[in-house]
């Protein structure tokens, strides 16, 4: 097949999506596959910020990059470009041929995914990666309608799609709610999982020195913004660190939040507990993780959280906000739940799991079990099914949820 991905987050830019789209696009094309990406142009300084050299990306043969004009502006991940669509350019490109167009994102690139497939005459899928209501607090005004017509907007886009998917449930049904009314079910995001997989306790031990962590690592990574909620996280280093002196909370990633949190982190004299080790290759992400003891997560806008799965694929039990898409994933097998915000018993999970190692290691079992199911292979393969799907009804009535 020649499938074509279109993206509003793309490589340089840092993130779940980014990593997701292209560990499915290089696994399909490895299974012999054509794969198009269209994504938005960066500028030097986007490659800069996550220590990457300025440059295209190179994913095999297979693979193609094409990337429209974009206009950078203020993020979360400070790398954020934005495409400003004008359905015009596929009278321009009608020799394009596709089987079929993937739409991961509902923004400038996203409307140029349905103006191509209307021009070039292809069926087209989607995938909503976004819990896109709790980022309202970027809004500069109208927070609250931003909040309610995002999501009815996201819903009348991915109406366009002859199959809707999205990593979890959460995300599907609050389309639901909101309009959606086209075939869907939940596809989750591809885990490498040959990067990210457990280690011997001396292999642990080796990595604990080389990265200067103490016995008792928390680790957190991901994108450091407002609405992941890091913060609740600092709460409960003093509260540990009452009872577990040699506390350690590692921090991997860069955002627009990382001031604040700096800030508070002095405030609360937490200084010698907290490690910042900025955007990781994902190579050096597994080492970290491995080297630590338990992961956690209390943010408030996931629709699966890729972090949270490498994390638990190389063996880490997990402690999780009890919020939208992470109980779904984060269970009694692998983990625990906590109210959003709720710093104290944050605290208290982890101290019982410290005192506990044969339940950390249980659950570190549970965590890398539940994972394997999502290897790229795996996800590669269910995709696969929806394109020939998507192609073969192409002009006809769609089946229901296939």
């Amino acid at each position: 097949m020649r499938i074509a991905i279109f993206s509003d987050s793309f490589y340089p830019e840092i993130g779940g999506i980014q990593d997701s789209i292209i560990a499915l696009g290089t696994q399909l094309a490895g299974r012999g596959h054509a794969l198009f990406y269209y994504v938005p142009r960066h500028p030097k300084r986007h490659y800069t910020i996550a220590k990457l050299p300025y440059g295209e990306i190179s994913l095999g043969p297979n693979i193609h990059i094409r990337r429209f004009f974009a206009v950078p502006y203020p993020g979360p991940t400070r790398q954020a470009s934005a495409v400003i669509p004008t359905g015009l350019r596929w009278i321009a490109m009608q020799k394009e041929k596709f089987d079929v167009i993937h739409t991961q994102t509902f923004f400038g690139v996203g409307l140029e995914a349905l103006a191509a497939a209307k021009f070039l005459r292809v069926p087209i899928v989607g995938t909503n990666h976004w819990a896109i209501s709790e980022f309202k607090h970027y809004s500069p005004i109208a927070r609250e309608l931003f909040s309610r017509w995002s999501v009815r907007y996201a819903s009348w886009y991915y109406n366009h799609c002859s199959y809707v998917t999205g990593p979890s449930r959460s995300v599907i049904g609050e389309m639901i709610k909101n309009g959606l009314t086209r075939p869907h079910g939940v596809v989750s995001n591809p885990i490498d999982t040959a990067t990210f997989r457990p280690v011997t306790p001396k292999k642990k031990g080796e990595l604990k020195k080389k990265l200067g962590l103490s016995r008792a690592t928390i680790v957190y990574a991901g994108r450091l913004a407002q609405e992941k909620k890091i913060d609740v996280i600092l709460r409960a280093i003093p509260l540990i660190k009452k009872k577990i002196p040699a506390i350690t909370l590692a921090i991997a990633g860069h955002g627009s939040a990382l001031p604040e949190l700096r800030q508070m982190i002095t405030r609360t004299n937490i200084e010698r507990e907290v490690k910042f080790f900025g955007t990781l290759s994902k190579p050096l992400l597994a080492e970290l993780y491995q080297a630590s003891e338990v992961f956690v997560i209390m943010s408030t806008s996931e629709t699966q959280s890729m972090v949270l799965l490498q994390a638990m694929a190389c063996g880490l039990p997990a402690i999780a906000a009890d919020w939208r898409a992470l109980p779904e994933y984060v269970n009694e097998n692998n983990g625990f739940l906590v109210p959003p915000g709720n710093e104290r018993l944050l605290a208290e999970r982890f101290t019982h799991l410290m005192g506990n190692p044969a339940l950390r290691e249980s659950l570190g079992k549970g965590a890398h079990a539940s994972v394997q199911n999502f290897s790229p292979e795996k996800i590669a393969a269910r995709w696969e099914t929806i394109y020939d799907n998507a192609i073969k009804n192409f002009g006809h009535a769609a089946p229901q949820n296939p």
